[in-house]
């Protein structure tokens, strides 16, 4: 016959001993969700105010609140009892396991992060990469895309972009053509310096400041060489460039004088 007062007994003794580390354990838990929503809301706020990049902001987002969930049930397990030792056992095996497995990926996504809060570059720079030049069109946490000016599309794994060297066209908004000319001796070179100032003005997308340059860069038995230093908006550099130097031999003809080989 089940002796009643001796089950009663029993679940007296169980809920005084084991009772409170559970109420506790589910105050901590309530506690803690609710201070994580508080601190989910403030980090969000705080990237946009940063204007930490779209792509990694959701992701910075989610990760620390997860973090932050899982030692809070860490927390409530050890508050209520629950032995640990096996579930640090079978996560430390599974993170062995997940490293190894995952090397390559991880070193990707590490090496996104870094682009993205460090930004070398951004979307829509114009970048040699791996002997690859391109315009950026979209970073990834794990690869970065790179379309060509000749309309192809590569795709750089993150941690090819973040361990060698990155060339950044465009980061600075301008870029300096440098252009140097070789003339005989005879030719009057206050003419040249007015042919080049009339070719510079009368072509479009030629900055005016920093200033340009215009001078003798060497002189040789048979002629002199004239370097030209002029700044460009870097987006338009290559079309800018060629229509210079198309403007520049064309007023060089109309005067009559000829380069070296003309």
């Amino acid at each position: 016959m089940l002796n009643t007062d001796l089950v009663y007994d029993k679940v007296l003794n169980w809920v005084i001993q084991h009772g409170p580390p559970i109420i506790l354990g589910v105050l901590v838990l309530i506690f803690g969700f609710w201070l994580i929503s508080i601190l989910s809301r403030t980090l969000s706020a705080h990237l946009t105010r940063r204007e930490i990049d779209p792509s990694l902001a959701p992701f910075l987002l989610s990760l620390s609140v997860t973090v932050l969930r899982v030692l809070l049930i860490l927390a409530f397990m050890q508050i209520v009892g629950i032995r640990m030792t096996i579930f640090a056992a079978l996560i430390g095996a599974l993170g062995v396991a997940a490293g190894l497995a995952l090397s390559g990926t991880l070193q990707n996504f590490a090496s996104g992060v870094l682009i993205l809060l460090l930004k070398p570059f951004r979307v829509g720079d114009n970048i040699i990469a791996q002997g690859q030049e391109g315009r950026v069109t979209a970073i990834k946490i794990f690869y970065t895309i790179v379309t060509t000016f000749d309309n192809r599309i590569i795709v750089f794994p993150n941690s090819k972009l973040s361990n060698e060297v990155i060339m950044n066209l465009s980061g600075s908004g301008t870029r300096r053509l440098d252009i140097e000319l070789k003339f005989n001796n005879n030719v009057d070179f206050a003419t040249v310096k007015r042919l080049i100032d009339e070719a510079i003005e009368s072509s479009a997308n030629m900055l005016k400041t920093p200033e340009r340059r215009i001078g003798i860069s060497s002189i040789e038995p048979d002629g002199y060489k004239v370097m030209v230093n002029v700044w460009l908006k870097a987006h338009s550099f290559n079309d800018t460039k060629m229509a210079f130097q198309e403007r520049l031999r064309e007023k060089l003809m109309a005067s009559g004088l000829k380069l070296p080989g003309m």
